[in-house]
C-alpha cells in the first residue's frame, strides 16, 4: 500500500528505526515525532496524515494529554494507542477519547502492518474482496438467468442480487456496482418473460403451478402463523421492496427475531388499487368486483380505490375463522398526524388477536421523488433510495412504535404489497381519453403499443382482472419501461425517465417480502 502517511510519536524514536524501515518498504510514509508538542505541530503541517501511532507513557506531555489535542487538530484521524501495559482505567480514559485501537508494546512490524490493513486499508480491502467475490459469481448468475428458472429460483436469483447490492453498497465499488447493474437488468428481461410465458397459465391452471399471490397472502402466510394467547400485528408497508426490507431488517433485529422470511408474487398491475385489496379482501379483483361490487372502483371511477379495506379484511378474517372469535383491528397511516396516533395508542392494539397496520410512507416517498427535485437528488439512485428508506425508518414514528410493543410478547408480521423500480426507458402508447394513467400499466380500449415492451392481457377475467368495458385490454410494461403517449413526449421522456414507479413487471415490483418475527422478551 503506498501514500498512507503515518505519524509515529515516541519518546523513544530511535529504537524505532527498524519498523520504520519495514514500513517504507512497504510504501508506507513516515513522520517521526519525540513529543506531543511536536506531534500537533506535524499535524497541523501535514493534514493529510492518514494514521497516528502514539505513544501512551512519554515524559512532559503524555500519550493521554496529547490525545486530545490532535483530536482537536483533526478529528477523523485514527490514532492508534501504544502502551506499555493494558490497564483497565488507562484504556477506558483513551477509548473514552476516541482512540480506534491500541497495541501493547513491545510491538513487532507485522502487528503494525495488521493495523494498518485492518484501520488504513479496511476500506479498501473489504472493496477489493467484495469485486473478488462478485466477479466469481458473475458468471453464476449469468448462467442462472438464462437457464429457464422457476419462480422459487427467481427469487433465489433476485436475493442473490440484492445481498451483491448491498455489499457493493458498502464497499462502494463503483466498477462493480455499474456492471451488477447491468446484470440486473439482464436479469429483468429474463424475468419480464418468464412472468409473459407462464402469468395467464397461472390463473387458469392448479394451484400448485404457481407461487402464492397476493390474494392467498394472508390465509397462506398470516393466518397460520398467528399463536394462541399471543397477540399478532401484521405491519404492511406500502411499496417496500426486498432490497428495502434488507436494509432495515438489521434495525428490526435489535429488538425482534426472524422466525421466517419468505416472498409472495405480487399480482398485475403491481400497484396499492389492484395487489393491497387483493390482500386484504382474499380475492383477485374480478371476484372482489362480482361478490362485494360496493367495495371496488374501477380506475376510470371516481373516488378513493383503497377506501374499503378494513371491510374487506373484516369479510375474509370471519370466514377464515369460522368457528372462532377474532378481535381484530384496522389502522391505516396516511399522514405524520396518523403516524403520532399510532406511537400514542400502539399499546392498546395488544389486546387484540390481530392488528394490522396500513403504512403508507415509502409509497408517499417514491411518489414525492417523481414531482420534488430535492428528492430526485437524496434518492438518486437504488443505494441512494434504500440509504433514504433505513434513515427515515430509523427516526420514524413507527419504528419508536415497534420499540414499544416489543416490550411484550407479541408476533410481528411484515409485508408490502408490491415493489418499486426505476424506469429508464421510454415506451409509445397510444389510448382514448378513458385510459388509466400508470405509467407502468394501461387500461382501456382500442391501445396501441410496442409489443415487444409489454405483456398484454386481451381476456383480463383470465388473470382475476376486471373488465371495465367489452373490449378492455391491460397491458404491463417490461423491465424498466415507461409508457409516454406521442403528444408531449420530449417533456415528459426526461420528467418520468430515472423515477421510481410500479404498475408493471420486474423483479423489484413482483417479488415481495413477507417475513414472520417475535419480540425477544
Amino acid at each position: 500500500m503506498s501514500n498512507v502517511k503515518i505519524l509515529w510519536v515516541d519518546d523513544e524514536i530511535d529504537l524505532l528505526k527498524p519498523h520504520f524501515l519495514f514500513l517504507e518498504t512497504k510504501g508506507y510514509q513516515l513522520i517521526a515525532a519525540t513529543n506531543g508538542y511536536d506531534a500537533i505541530e506535524d499535524l497541523e503541517e501535514n493534514p493529510d496524515i492518514d494514521i497516528i501511532f502514539l505513544d501512551e507513557s512519554m515524559p512532559g506531555m503524555t500519550g493521554l494529554e496529547t490525545l486530545p489535542k490532535l483530536k482537536a487538530v483533526n478529528p477523523n484521524v485514527p490514532i492508534v494507542m501504544i502502551t506499555k501495559n493494558a490497564a483497565e482505567n488507562i484504556m477506558e480514559e483513551a477509548i473514552g477519547a476516541q482512540i480506534t485501537d491500541y497495541l501493547i508494546k513491545p510491538v513487532n512490524p507485522n502487528q503494525i502492518l495488521l493495523t494498518l490493513k485492518k484501520v488504513v486499508d479496511n476500506k479498501r480491502l473489504v472493496r477489493e474482496k467484495t469485486s473478488s467475490g462478485y466477479q466469481q459469481d458473475f458468471r453464476k448468475i449469468f448462467m442462472q438467468i438464462n437457464s429457464g428458472l422457476n419462480f422459487d429460483e427467481w427469487v433465489s436469483v433476485y436475493k442473490e442480487i440484492v445481498a451483491w447490492e448491498l455489499k457493493i453498497d458498502h464497499s462502494n465499488s463503483l466498477n462493480m456496482a455499474d456492471i451488477l447493474s447491468s446484470q440486473k437488468s439482464e436479469a429483468n428481461a429474463s424475468f419480464s418473460k418468464f412472468i409473459t410465458k407462464n402469468y395467464e397459465n397461472w390463473h387458469l391452471g392448479p394451484k400448485e403451478d404457481r407461487p402464492t399471490m397476493s390474494h392467498e397472502v394472508m390465509r397462506e402466510s398470516v393466518f397460520p402463523n398467528m399463536v394462541e394467547g399471543v397477540p399478532t400485528v401484521m405491519l404492511l408497508l406500502d411499496n417496500l421492496r426486498y432490497d428495502q426490507w434488507k436494509v432495515i431488517e438489521p434495525i428490526i433485529a435489535e429488538r425482534f427475531r426472524v422466525i421466517k422470511e419468505d416472498t409472495f408474487c405480487s399480482i398485475l398491475p403491481t400497484t396499492t388499487q389492484y395487489s393491497r385489496n387483493a390482500i386484504f379482501a382474499g380475492m383477485l379483483p374480478a371476484e372482489i368486483e362480482r361478490y362485494h361490487k360496493e367495495y371496488w372502483k374501477n380506475d376510470v371511477e371516481d373516488g378513493g380505490k383503497n377506501n374499503f379495506e378494513d371491510k374487506l379484511l373484516d369479510i375474509q378474517v370471519k370466514k377464515a375463522f369460522r368457528n372462532k372469535e377474532i378481535k381484530m383491528d384496522y389502522f391505516k397511516v396516511t399522514s405524520v398526524r396518523k403516524a403520532k396516533q399510532l406511537n400514542d395508542n400502539v399499546l392498546n392494539y395488544l389486546d387484540n388477536d390481530l392488528t394490522v397496520i396500513v403504512y403508507n410512507f415509502i409509497d408517499m416517498l417514491s411518489h414525492a421523488r417523481t414531482e420534488m427535485e430535492v428528492l430526485k437528488e437524496l434518492a438518486g439512485d437504488e443505494k441512494a433510495y434504500r440509504s433514504l428508506t433505513k434513515s427515515w425508518f430509523l427516526h420514524s414514528p413507527l419504528w419508536s412504535a415497534l420499540q414499544k410493543i416489543s416490550e411484550k410478547k407479541i408476533r410481528l408480521i411484515i409485508a408490502t404489497d408490491h415493489g418499486t423500480i426505476r424506469v429508464n426507458k421510454p415506451s409509445k402508447i397510444v389510448g382514448d381519453r378513458d385510459t388509466t394513467t400508470n405509467l407502468r400499466y394501461k387500461a382501456g380500449r382500442n391501445l396501441r403499443y410496442e409489443q415487444r415492451d409489454v405483456l398484454a392481457i386481451k381476456k383480463p377475467n383470465n388473470v382475476g382482472l376486471p373488465t371495465p368495458n367489452i373490449s378492455s385490454t391491460f397491458v404491463f410494461a417490461k423491465e424498466d419501461m415507461y409508457f409516454l403517449y406521442p403528444n408531449n413526449y420530449t417533456k415528459f421522456l426526461n420528467y418520468f425517465r430515472n423515477t421510481f414507479q410500479h404498475g408493471g413487471i420486474s423483479l423489484e415490483e413482483m417479488i415481495c417480502p413477507v417475513v414472520v418475527l417475535d419480540s425477544k422478551v
